[in-house]
């Protein structure tokens, strides 16, 4: 399992790579396929997934559809033209993050 504290910087970044490949989701779906895709590492609460979707939708970086599913409402979150060339930008930085953490961490051999 991932420390909390290790995925709270990440989640925004994660929540828009998954809307880019996957096109619109709603928050359980969300949830699930990251599950999925970390082999059970990552679980996400809700309390931690929709304060970061509703942020990227303030900011504009989302947009929600809603979709009604007989008496359920379902909230589907797609990405906005913003948000995709956001999205590049965050997962360049996150890569980046990674390889200077690896280099700080297991530094090569002098």
């Amino acid at each position: 399992m991932i420390a909390k504290d290790l995925l709270k910087g990440t989640l925004r970044t994660i929540v828009l790579k998954l809307l880019a490949d996957n096109g619109r989701m709603y928050g359980y779906e969300i949830t699930g396929k990251v599950e999925k895709l970390s082999a059970g590492k990552i679980k996400l609460t809700f309390g931690a997934l929709y304060p970061v979707l509703h942020k990227l939708e303030a900011d504009g970086h989302i947009q929600t559809e809603v979709e009604y599913i007989g008496k359920r409402v379902r909230k589907y979150y797609s990405l906005t033209e913003t948000g995709r060339s956001w999205t590049d930008q965050k997962v360049d930085e996150f890569f980046d993050f990674v390889n200077t953490l690896t280099y700080v961490l297991k530094p090569s051999p002098s």
